[in-house]
């Protein structure tokens, strides 16, 4: 035998303790540890698996609600659009004058409605705004109109309506909001 066979054998008797019983008490823990280890090991994969499991159904659930959230906002243009029109033809005098201007101008209103319809069955709402006061996260501030008779910050004015879709905000209100008057001079001194 080699001098390193020797040396490896006397180490590893050195490791070895015995109990009363004369059972081997080293390669006991380090099968209890290992145990252990492997316990824990599954412990951790099972709670990654779970915790996998319900972001797949968070994302799956998200998808169905909101799936439809970029074609909806491609949709309000095509109402901003409609809406355009509807005033532009209300607005013309010459084609008030004319005898298919009442029918024309219902069927306009009849697609109007059959669209805001099929927003609202789809979950996308207006935002009501006018009279209320001014937040951020729901309307966008365009214009600003000097008023003693409201709070300042309160909406006065809807230039393009807001829309939401569920619960997130499909696209800000445009408004316009009060100010007392003078104020702009009083920043100025």
């Amino acid at each position: 035998m080699s001098k390193f066979n020797k040396d490896e054998n006397k180490n590893k008797e050195d490791n070895k303790s015995t109990t009363s019983e004369g059972t081997d008490v080293k390669v006991e823990l380090t099968i209890e540890e290992k145990l252990k280890r492997s316990e824990e090991k599954l412990l951790r994969s099972l709670a990654d698996s779970e915790n996998q499991r319900r972001r797949f159904e968070k994302e799956i659930k998200d998808a169905f609600d909101f799936g439809g959230f970029n074609f909806a906002k491609e949709m309000l243009t095509s109402l901003d659009n409609l809406q355009r029109a509807k005033k532009s033809i209300q607005d013309d005098e010459v084609l008030k004058k004319s005898k298919e201007f009442e029918k024309f101008l219902k069927n306009i209103e009849i697609i109007e409605k059959d669209l805001i319809s099929t927003f609202e069955k789809n979950k996308i709402t207006k935002i009501d705004c006018l009279n209320k006061i001014f937040d951020p996260n729901f309307h966008q501030a365009m214009l600003e109109i000097e008023d003693d008779k409201v709070d300042q910050g309160t909406i006065l004015q809807e230039i393009q309506p807001g829309f939401m879709f569920g619960e997130r905000l499909l696209r800000p209100s445009f408004v316009g909001i009060s100010k007392k008057k003078g104020e702009k001079n009083d920043k100025n001194k």
